[in-house]
């Protein structure tokens, strides 16, 4: 009857979906009544209609111009939905003519009050200008009148003289009921495409094409998408960036035609040629045999200096401290390294280019990398347009290191963790080019020590010592390095019952050539449950995992730990006077795929003391969905373990 259930259910949205009259103001007093979505109940909104048409048109004056059009009715079901009321566009704004532009902007909110039809249209008190960064404007608007059940509906364009088409999104955080995606080029220009094959919806892709004489003859090339019931794309734990499993499709421009269908210009046709067109950027390669202007500098630095990852490492910290990151991802400058040496400021590619040229200028063999970030997903063809970031790769003998000196706290080869996305190309010698493995190989270690005294009111106090190396250290110090004392023992304090802090010591806070060291006093109030004349307490205390944060039943993606760790606990306890063990949790050592994942659990007594060792090994930090009802229970199982609790009796 369920399955029955749902089929009728699913026939029926289809049913509203062909039936329903998507021209723009055309909302139904039905779309307003809709209180929950009829196939996804959690959903917070819905995109009731989703049009995105990309094509081009010819003008004397610039040629072929690129013109995007979108159109979206939204649904929103409760306060968690009113954010989709907000659109914001990244407009580019460098050369005029790829200078991105939006116009024809039109919206209402629709609410049905009092059995009618209530119309409130988006006045320029709800659209909003402002300059993102140098190359980079941002459009946006905020619908009016948004209540829960409210339907909003927009549209706009945005033309340019790029021939780049942003990747094509099938997928939102939301459903989406209805959506109609074409894009339309001439024939001149030859883009390639590639589907996300992370994703775990696919749409069915039509190709087609036609002619047009506008103001000449030629063919336009047809890609189209049709689609009904596109499923949320839901977030899941430790499953990294969502964005890499979204379902979309990128085009890049592969070629050229002249007017006798002839290659005219080819793009990205192998891994060498991308890399070497990058190189040959004046705002890449260009800049990496500038010197002039930090000669001097770097001279006196590395004079009494031998060893060139000991050169990498001081001229890593010295551009660390001259020029600081403006949040700017690029594979391009965005100053030029001078100008970011001589300013103070700059993005990615300003900064890591110019600690290649850096070390290039004294004749160590340092390279440019360029890295896909875990936010922009993994390029699986030859594109340009994979890449969106560079680091510096130094090269000694067989050994390499691995330098982003946008982080003050990253070093080398512990890079901050939005680069770790598989592989890099790193570029040698007149723009050729190899893929290396940037994924971290080395454990990642917290290891925790934590002294139990059990007091005459059974509070439970002690003392904690924490040592914290590679990726800990990095997330410790990139959390708490420059926050106050106070707000560091808060922040320790919170959602760990009613436990005070005391004595709070941070050693080794921005000297990232040691492991962070942290230790302090506590007293925990509410660690121990008196009963008649027995005494329950978990040994971990506040320390303990409280709940398996894998809670789904089915998962689409994999979990991603994003690097390989281990967690250890020594627990030291002092039973108190007056009584005696009368249970203990037994030993157990559990593992998860042959050793992908293991957890050990031993408790010793040794007259008025225990001692407790705990370790959690990740060794590999990618586990596949397939696997993942597996690991959940593994991962219950050590919760449920560390819940386990020890019983006093009164002697």
């Amino acid at each position: 009857m369920k399955h029955l259930f749902f089929i009728i259910i699913t026939v029926v949205s289809l049913n509203q979906v062909i039936s329903q009259n998507f021209k723009f103001g055309k909302v139904s007093k039905e779309e307003l009544q809709e209180k929950f979505h009829p196939i996804d109940s959690s959903a917070s909104a819905a995109v009731l209609y989703r049009h995105e048409s990309i094509s081009f048109y010819f003008t004397e004056s610039d040629g072929f111009m690129q013109q995007r059009e979108i159109h979206e009715r939204i649904k929103v079901y409760n306060k968690d939905g009113f954010d989709w009321a907000t659109k914001k566009e990244y407009l580019y704004q460098g050369s005029s003519r790829f200078e991105e532009n939006m116009s024809g902007l039109k919206g209402v909110t629709f609410n049905y009050v009092d059995g009618k039809i209530i119309k409130d249209k988006l006045s320029s008190e709800g659209k909003f200008n402002e300059d993102y960064n140098e190359y980079t404007k941002i459009n946006s608007f905020t619908m009016p009148n948004i209540k829960e059940g409210s339907v909003i509906e927009y549209k706009y364009k945005i033309t340019t003289g790029s021939l780049g088409i942003d990747d094509i999104i099938f997928q939102y955080r939301i459903p989406i009921n209805k959506l109609d995606v074409k894009i339309a080029t001439p024939e001149y220009y030859v883009y390639k495409k590639q589907m996300n094959l992370k994703a775990s919806y696919y749409p069915k892709i039509k190709e087609s094409a036609k002619n047009l004489t506008v103001p000449f003859k030629y063919i336009v090339n047809i890609i189209s998408a049709e689609e009904t019931d596109v499923p949320a794309l839901r977030a899941e734990a430790y499953a990294g960036n969502i964005n890499n499993y979204r379902s979309k499709m990128a085009l890049e421009l592969s070629a050229i035609l002249n007017t006798y269908k002839v290659v005219e210009k080819s793009f990205s046709s192998s891994w060498e040629e991308v890399t070497k067109t990058i190189y040959k950027s004046d705002n890449f390669g260009g800049q990496l045999s500038r010197s002039n202007f930090y000669k001097d500098d770097i001279n006196t630095l590395l004079s009494s200096v031998t060893d060139d990852f000991q050169k990498a490492f001081l001229v890593e910290n010295l551009v660390k401290s001259k020029v600081k990151w403006n949040g700017n991802y690029s594979k391009y400058t965005q100053k030029g390294i001078r100008s970011a040496y001589k300013e103070g400021v700059g993005n990615v590619a300003d900064i890591n280019l110019l600690v290649t040229s850096m070390l290039r200028s004294q004749g160590i063999k340092a390279y440019p990398v360029l890295i896909s970030t875990r936010n922009n997903g993994i390029p699986l063809f030859p594109t340009r347009e994979g890449f969106n970031y560079v680091i510096c790769m130094v090269k000694k003998g067989e050994s390499y290191m691995l330098i982003d000196a946008t982080e003050p706290f990253s070093t080398n080869n512990v890079l901050p963790e939005r680069v770790l996305n598989w592989r890099g190309r790193v570029i040698t010698e007149d723009g050729n080019s190899q893929w290396i493995n940037i994924m971290s190989q080395a454990k990642s270690l917290e290891s925790t020590r934590l002294n139990v005294k059990i007091n005459d009111d059974f509070s439970v106090s002690g003392k904690v010592s924490k040592s914290l190396n590679s990726y800990s250290a990095l997330r410790y110090r990139n959390k708490y390095a420059l926050t106050t004392e106070e707000d560091h023992i808060k922040a320790l304090e919170s959602d760990k019952g009613d436990l005070e802090i005391a004595e709070l010591n941070f050693e080794n806070k921005k000297d990232i050539t040691e492991p962070v060291k942290v230790s302090y006093e506590y007293e925990l109030s509410d660690g121990v449950d008196e009963v008649g004349d027995k005494l329950y307490f978990s040994p971990l205390l506040f320390l303990a995992l409280k709940e398996n944060p894998f809670k789904l039943e089915e998962r689409q993606y994999p979990i991603d730990f994003i690097m390989p760790y281990e967690d250890k606990y020594l627990i030291n306890i002092m039973l108190p006077e007056g009584y005696n063990v009368e249970s203990l949790p037994e030993n157990e050592i559990m593992e998860f795929k042959d050793g992908d994942a293991k957890f050990q659990y031993i408790l010793r007594e040794n007259g008025r003391y225990l001692q407790l060792k705990v370790n959690l090994d990740i060794n590999n930090p990618i586990i596949g969905s397939l696997d993942y009802k597996v690991f959940k229970s593994f991962f219950s199982s050590l919760v449920e373990k560390q819940a386990e609790q020890i019983v006093l009796t009164k002697a």
